[in-house]
């Protein structure tokens, strides 16, 4: 995660001290400064896709090769999964074709595996899913932090300690598709600490007691005091709780980051915040033609049947895209909004490989409140800020979308119905077309 050979992590480790080893971890993460005294730092993914744009080939590919290392290890093989490590790494360069090289080599399943596979809110849902479909057979669950729709229960929930937004909850349509005893597959951008895996594992455990669990993150960066928490929890279950990644390494602290992080926000901030000129271009609404009965993603769960019709219908939904897209249009920016980032990424993908002259890019808005610095050695440039628009279950709040510039020449916004509100209308929508012209797309309700 590089540019222009800067490394988008130097700004925060010279002023703050933060330091990030490890094999390939520096290819896949920058650094910037959270407004959060929980943890002070925020990895940033180069490849998942929600604070950064990014090449969305890229980051389906990287999904599925987690979601490939996964499925190996649940048959017993430790390795395999690093003969596609060539191709991340020429995707991660930036090679023309390479992304997606990576994604058309692992998006065929190599044998389906029964599992549940459960992604974390907000930010690993499309993460969750890759793996998912890597895996072929899954049953596909993300928590949410939305409020459960009429007739829904809530089979359980956790906390995140760490994050600004605490609490999950996990509301399967299907009870008896989540609630089995076959491999459960957790699955985090991160691994920092573990300790939101342990309290997942040890809520699903109470209420229906599995075998076997894996946890599998982008990077892992636990510590070996971490990790032996992990095995003495495996021990005291009576399960086998494994662990894959694609890179692993560690995050060096200083002592009283948390308020230095403090001092630094403070002094920033003071000063006067960016103008975004609202509402200089067009909004316009596009029909994607979206497959009835496909839910908009897994926060009720997501099935084989599910991804393989949305798989079917996406090159004529990316061809509605770009019959409205402005002509000439050169650098497209495809948002999801917070927990809606799977279907907007398999958009994306679609819309770039129907024009391979365009540079597509995908990105999420976010609830997590994050310094902005307009600086090449560091990962968030650009911040908007804008209120929530879904009504969720910890009432209002607000969120916000990074690196959102002026270099785009369009922004294709996908939010589904319960995100198509006046307060998106309000809020989000005018803020991005101070950007570029905008085309709002609105996903049906559980796909009806």
């Amino acid at each position: 995660m590089r540019r222009g050979g800067t490394w988008p992590g130097e700004w925060v480790s010279a002023r703050l001290g933060v330091r990030v080893t490890g094999d390939g971890v520096d290819d896949l993460v920058g650094l910037a400064v959270r407004r959060n005294p929980r943890r002070a730092h925020l990895l940033v993914s180069g490849v998942l896709g929600k604070h950064v744009p990014t090449e969305p080939r890229l980051v389906y590919g990287a999904g599925l090769l987690l979601g490939e290392a996964v499925r190996l290890r649940l048959r017993g093989r430790d390795t395999g999964a690093e003969q596609y490590l060539p191709f991340l790494a020429n995707a991660l360069r930036g090679t023309r074709g390479a992304a997606g090289a990576l994604r058309d080599r692992l998006r065929e399943p190599k044998g389906g595996v029964d599992a549940v596979v459960l992604g974390y809110a907000e930010t690993a849902t499309a993460l969750g899913h890759a793996v998912a479909d890597a895996l072929g057979d899954a049953y596909y669950l993300h928590s949410t932090r939305r409020r459960p729709g009429a007739g829904r229960d809530v089979y359980g929930g956790f906390e995140e300690e760490h994050s600004h937004a605490t609490g999950h909850l996990l509301a399967p349509a299907d009870r008896a598709a989540f609630d089995r005893d076959v491999p459960v597959v957790l699955v985090d951008d991160e691994l920092s600490t573990g300790r939101t895996v342990l309290n997942t594992v040890r809520a699903l455990h109470a209420a229906r007691p599995r075998s076997r669990y894996v946890l599998a993150a982008l990077v892992d960066m636990r510590s070996e005091a971490d990790r032996m928490r992990l095995r003495d929890l495996a021990a005291e279950l009576g399960a086998r709780i494994d662990a894959v990644s694609l890179a692993a390494g560690r995050v060096e602290l200083p002592v009283g980051l948390a308020e230095s992080a403090r001092r630094l926000v403070d002094e920033l901030a003071s000063g006067p915040p960016e103008v975004v000129p609202a509402g200089v271009f067009a909004t316009e609404r596009v029909d994607l033609g979206w497959p009835a009965g496909v839910p908009a993603g897994g926060r009720h769960g997501f099935v084989r049947d599910d991804r393989l019709r949305l798989e079917k219908e996406l090159p004529e939904m990316a061809r509605r895209v770009a019959a409205q897209l402005p002509p000439g249009a050169g650098r497209v920016l495809v948002l999801g909004t917070e927990e809606l980032m799977y279907a907007p990424l398999r958009l994306a993908a679609a819309l770039a490989d129907l024009l391979p002259a365009a540079d597509v890019r995908f990105s999420t808005t976010t609830r997590s409140p994050a310094l902005a610095v307009d600086d090449p050695g560091y990962a968030l440039r650009t911040r908007l800020v804008f209120p929530a628009h879904d009504d969720p279950a910890d009432g209002p709040g607000e969120r916000y979308a990074y690196n959102v510039d002026d270099s785009f020449d369009a922004i294709v916004l996908v939010t589904d119905a319960a995100g198509d509100t006046p307060e998106l209308a309000a809020g989000l929508l005018p803020l991005l077309a101070g950007r570029a012209p905008v085309l709002l797309a609105v996903i049906p309700e559980e796909g009806a």
